[in-house]
């Protein structure tokens, strides 16, 4: 797998700007490394999400947008509230990876990916871990 520039952010508030190496969904750890090439180990149930993003810094002056608009896309439009309060909308692509209420289906991993809403911001995709979601609502 290539290097993938990511914001880990933990269920405690920590927050690590780096580069993943090896991730699953279905594994308990992912492999990241940072800038000097040191390599560890990070604990998938730890995490709030992972970001997949176009750069670190981001646009501190930006917000994103998030009302869905007419998108030629075939993913599930999803609102997702976290434990924390805070809350994404966005995509899911493919099957949902759960029944009615949000609760993980055995063998579909530690969370899913979510595609943002908003194109234009700095988050290409979202790795969603289960563990930290209050609720997701399938708008459609």
């Amino acid at each position: 797998m290539q290097r993938q520039k990511v914001i880990a952010r933990f269920v405690d508030g920590r927050v690590l700007k780096t580069y993943v190496l090896d991730f699953s969904p279905y594994d308990e750890f992912v492999t990241v490394e940072d800038e000097a090439r040191s390599v560890q180990r990070l604990k998938v149930d730890e995490l709030k999400a992972i970001f997949f993003v176009k750069s670190f810094e981001g646009d501190k002056n930006r917000s994103d947008k998030k009302a869905f608009v007419w998108k030629s896309s075939t993913g599930k439009r999803v609102f997702v509230k976290f434990k924390d309060g805070e809350y994404m909308t966005g995509y899911v692509e493919g099957d949902i990876p759960w029944k009615k209420g949000f609760f993980l289906e055995p063998g579909k991993g530690k969370g899913f990916f979510l595609i943002p809403v908003d194109e234009e911001g700095n988050n290409l995709k979202v790795f969603v871990v289960a563990s930290s979601v209050w609720d997701v609502t399938v708008l459609g």
